[in-house]
């Protein structure tokens, strides 16, 4: 069955949404673990350049002389407050200040970074003007051991962080280099990024599920993200070892199926060998050869030519999934530009129409 969240927002726009609001109140960002809540603060970084002072700060491990310390003055016999230097009050620059899994932190502190959100103060030494608080955290149905005041939740605006489904966190691997085959193996394997909130997922064993207690390794945006240094040390690792940084990053359910990858790229005829005969070079039966063949090509086709070339291959291929996935990546990646001018594109579009609604 699934559990409603409600209103939940593209991790793409929380940035935008902390930076025009974030100087009057504070967002609270709560989604799954995994899925990229704590990049914002680096996605905020990129929007403000050098006009803020950026700070992290992990809340569970924190402890109250980590943030604040009331030491005596002798001369008015009274204790003032020494605030940290995480917080680089010796600045003048406003703050953006990220409290990650700031839900987890013990009821003491949790007060502390609540004057922090409200009153953008840390202990007695105010926050320059125009700073920003956010915190982030993870749903109370997750199971590990969120929550926060209800007099405090009334005066902050909490937002549920959308999980990037596949699609999405292929656009974002493509654009950071992550290994073919294992986006190849995502676009092949879409369950994996599925929520359990979506209802029908219990017999899914990829993804994070806290039904399943004591279950470390699973498969969510970051795990994926993670992995790629195992798979692209195959070689030197081998086998055994590779086997088992598989499934101790991202589950055995992901090292069970994505075993088939690590070898099956060497075999594949090249890109550049499809574009130069795209009519006569033998279509891969299996599905994997065809997902990683996309994305082989996602990453090296340069020309319009080219890409004219490889989608007569690809109008070769029997699978509407396969070729659906090389249009999406085609339209939405890194060739963008050429391929929105490509009649093989526009005339692929144009007949598939049904299979791109929604």
């Amino acid at each position: 069955m699934a559990i409603q969240i409600e209103d939940p927002v593209a991790l793409d726009d929380i940035p935008n949404l902390i930076m025009t609001v974030g100087h009057e109140i504070t967002v609270v960002l709560k989604g799954e673990p995994g899925i990229g809540k704590s990049t914002v603060l680096s996605a905020l970084e990129a929007m403000g350049s050098d006009k803020y002072d950026y700070i992290y700060v992990d809340c569970p491990v924190m402890d109250l002389s980590d943030i604040v310390m009331r030491i005596p003055n002798h001369e008015s016999k009274s204790l003032e407050s020494y605030v940290s230097s995480l917080f680089r009050l010796d600045s003048p620059k406003p703050k953006i200040i990220m409290l990650d899994e700031f839900m987890k932190t013990n009821k003491l502190l949790q007060t502390l970074f609540t004057r922090l959100m409200l009153e953008r103060t840390v202990g007695d030494a105010g926050l320059p003007a125009g700073s920003i608080v956010f915190a982030t955290s993870n749903h109370s149905s997750d199971g590990v051991g969120d929550a926060m005041l209800a007099h405090a939740g009334n005066r902050v605006m909490v937002v549920n962080v959308d999980k990037p489904r596949h699609v999405k966190w292929n656009l974002w691997a493509s654009s950071k280099g992550i290994s073919r085959s294992i986006r190849a193996w995502v676009a092949m394997n879409p369950r994996c990024l599925a929520s359990y909130l979506d209802g029908g997922q219990d017999d899914n064993e990829f993804i994070f599920n806290p039904s399943r207690r004591g279950v470390l390794s699973f498969v969510t945006p970051r795990s994926l993200a993670k992995v790629d240094i195992v798979v692209k040390n195959y070689d030197k690792l081998g086998r055994g070892v590779t086997r088992a940084a598989l499934a101790g990053t991202c589950g055995k359910a992901f090292a069970n199926s994505f075993e088939s990858f690590l070898t099956l790229e060497k075999d594949l005829v090249s890109v550049k060998t499809i574009i130069n005969d795209p009519l006569n070079v033998q279509v891969p039966e299996k599905p994997a050869a065809l997902f990683l063949t996309m994305f082989n090509a996602i990453d090296t086709i340069e020309t319009q030519d080219d890409l004219s070339s490889f989608m007569t291959f690809v109008n070769r291929i029997r699978s509407e999934e396969v070729q659906e996935c090389f249009f999406t990546m085609a339209l939405q990646g890194r060739i963008a530009k050429i391929a929105s001018r490509n009649d093989q594109i526009k005339a692929w579009g144009v007949k598939n129409l049904e299979l791109m609604m929604p």
